[in-house]
């Protein structure tokens, strides 16, 4: 089966979901991976699960590219990733790595 492009209404919305800890070494090479993604419907939502690093100044800079959720305190994995879940909106759901980078086709 040929695998073609399909037009943005028929293309489901996918929440990708970046979980960031202290990641200012990492964060910004990330995001801007997500944000090059040739997939056409899709939300970047960031949870900063308490940053005490320069994170915060650099996902700063992304709004309003990224959906921006500041915890107050670092909840964890599994709770941090949970704020962010519910907040999101997509069809499709997805946990990627503060410290990966996706190619440009990855999402597609």
């Amino acid at each position: 089966m040929e695998r073609t492009s399909s037009p943005l209404s028929s293309s489901p919305l996918v929440s990708i979901l970046v979980l960031n800890w202290n990641g200012e070494a990492y964060i910004g090479e990330c995001l801007n991976s997500l944000l090059k993604q040739t997939y056409p419907n899709y939300e970047l939502i960031v949870i900063d699960n308490g940053s005490t690093d320069g994170s915060i100044d650099i996902l700063r800079e992304f709004v309003p590219r990224i959906r921006l959720i500041l915890n107050d305190e670092n909840l964890g994995f599994a709770a941090g990733n949970n704020v962010g879940l519910r907040e999101a909106k997509g069809e499709l759901l997805v946990l990627f790595n503060n410290d990966a980078i996706a190619e440009g086709e990855w999402l597609a």
